[in-house]
């Protein structure tokens, strides 16, 4: 039972930094630095509650968010900046939930793929989404999408590690959600399709 905890917080964690990448890990390395439902501490992921990656995960935080005010945040996800958020993603999708699986006494590397598949899941389904839904509202509600998306994952990654479960209830969701928007795009595609 304990294993298949770990998974789950794991997945969950991934989940949450697959749709926006710093605020959630930042939330899970407080917590284990306060060894509060998890702890890095004695693993080789004790580096995600170090106060350098805390504080390095802080500034990332601020620099995201200049950026995305800067140049809007449909211009930056398409761009190079938004090719390199995706990379940190995953990146941070595969240590944490490496990491839970080390916290909980087991071997950590099949954490550090399946970390990688959820946070993969969890932005393919939020960018498209995302954009669907600024599309369809005016500019001023549309620079509020952000803040859902950053509470959405900061609740899913902070929720998982109370309770675990909700890591795997939010990945089945996004995957869903990713499988109904794919069938959507299909379809749109074929109605303009006929059209010719």
């Amino acid at each position: 039972m304990r294993l298949l905890f770990a998974i789950f917080q794991g997945a969950g964690f991934a989940v949450g930094v697959g749709i926006r990448p710093f605020l959630p890990a930042l939330l899970v390395g407080c917590l284990a630095s306060l060894n509060a439902g998890i702890d890095f501490s004695g693993t080789d992921y004790a580096f995600l509650e170090s106060a350098g990656f805390l504080f390095a995960l802080v500034a990332l935080v601020f620099a995201a968010t200049l950026a995305e005010r800067r140049i809007g945040a449909e211009r930056m996800e398409a761009g190079p900046l938004g090719a390199a958020l995706t990379g940190l993603s995953l990146g941070l999708g595969a240590v944490l939930f490496a990491g839970a699986l080390a916290a909980e006494g087991y071997t950590s590397w099949p954490g550090l793929p399946a970390g990688i598949a959820c946070a993969a899941v969890s932005h393919a389904a939020v960018g498209p989404l995302l954009a669907r839904t600024r599309a369809r509202l005016d500019e001023h509600a549309a620079r509020a999408l952000p803040l859902y998306a950053e509470g959405t994952a900061i609740a899913v990654a902070g929720l998982s590690v109370p309770a675990p479960p909700v890591g795997i209830v939010a990945l089945a969701f996004f995957a869903w959600l990713l499988v109904t928007g794919r069938r959507r795009g299909e379809k749109t595609y074929a109605g303009l399709r006929s059209l010719r």
